[in-house]
């Protein structure tokens, strides 16, 4: 890992850390330099580190549901409001409201309970090449730096908060259609503290999954679409860390009325499946 890709992840984590205004009231702010709108991974792992503060820590988040409302200003911070809908004897329930300029922006519910032993099964890990085989895709992209556009080009090289290596690098633009599965090998580039790998793991979850639905039709975030998660849902089966490779196995069942949607299971390096992701986007043609 590089000394600037280790920044970039204490960053991220520096962006977790939210500052507590008064009782559950958070403040989170944006990377500086972010264009346009905040990204969504960094409101939903923010938003889930604030409804992670109001439970007892004997509680752990299994599942979150959450839409986006309205890009957020990325030069202004984020106000987190918690509601503690409901503690009772193994489940813990908060709702959180995320306002820029008096407006909400984001609305998360997530539910925590405490762990318990029951039945187990999961869906076996994708058969793909191990992550060694596979080229780092900002490294790809330095080496070629004519094949992004010239506007694109300083973003989609900088440093990353985790090192990525897909089984199939694709433009960021344009490219052949192909069918619309994406298997994407990704490791933070330096430790994460256990209490963050659940928030860590919700902002690192937005990155790719929308341009899955785009795959079959030739298309990625940056063609002429207009692109916007809508809505975001995780599922967190077992416990996990960050001191090894993660497989986000991604696949996208169904685009319609201009919106894709798409599904994700992340597995450890030894095909245990630690999380499940699915979220809905807008494609839309310009």
């Amino acid at each position: 890992m590089t000394d600037d890709a280790r920044k970039a992840i204490a960053d991220v984590l520096a962006l977790l850390d939210l500052e507590l205004i008064e009782e559950n009231i958070y403040r989170g702010v944006s990377p500086p330099g972010r264009l346009q709108r905040v990204f969504g991974g960094q409101v939903a792992g923010q938003a889930l580190v604030a409804a992670t503060r109001t439970v007892e820590p004997s509680r752990i988040c299994h599942s979150l549901h959450a839409y986006f409302l309205r890009p957020g200003d990325p030069r202004i911070p984020i106000l987190y409001e918690v509601d503690r809908s409901r503690d009772g004897r193994s489940f813990s329930v908060r709702r959180v409201v995320a306002i820029q300029n008096g407006k909400q922006i984001f609305i998360l519910a997530a539910s925590f309970q405490t762990p318990e032993q029951g039945y187990e099964h999961q869906f076996p890990m994708p058969d793909v090449p191990p992550p060694e085989s596979l080229e780092d895709e900002i490294e790809v992209r330095r080496k070629d730096p004519g094949q992004i556009p010239e506007l694109l080009r300083e973003w989609l090289t900088q440093a990353r908060p985790f090192e990525v290596r897909p089984v199939i690098l694709d433009p960021p633009g344009d490219r052949p259609p192909r069918p619309p599965y994406n298997n994407i090998w990704f490791r933070a580039a330096g430790p994460v503290p256990a209490a963050l790998t659940q928030a860590l793991l919700a902002y690192a979850s937005d990155s790719s999954l929308l341009s899955t639905s785009l795959l079959p039709h030739g298309k990625g975030i940056f063609s002429n679409l207009q692109v916007a998660s809508l809505d975001h849902a995780m599922w967190f089966h077992r416990p996990f860390r960050f001191d090894d490779w993660l497989l986000y196995a991604q696949d996208s069942p169904s685009a319609s009325g201009a919106r894709g949607f798409n599904r994700g299971a992340i597995y450890l390096r030894d095909g245990t499946l630690v999380a499940s992701v699915a979220q809905e986007g807008l494609i839309r043609p310009r």
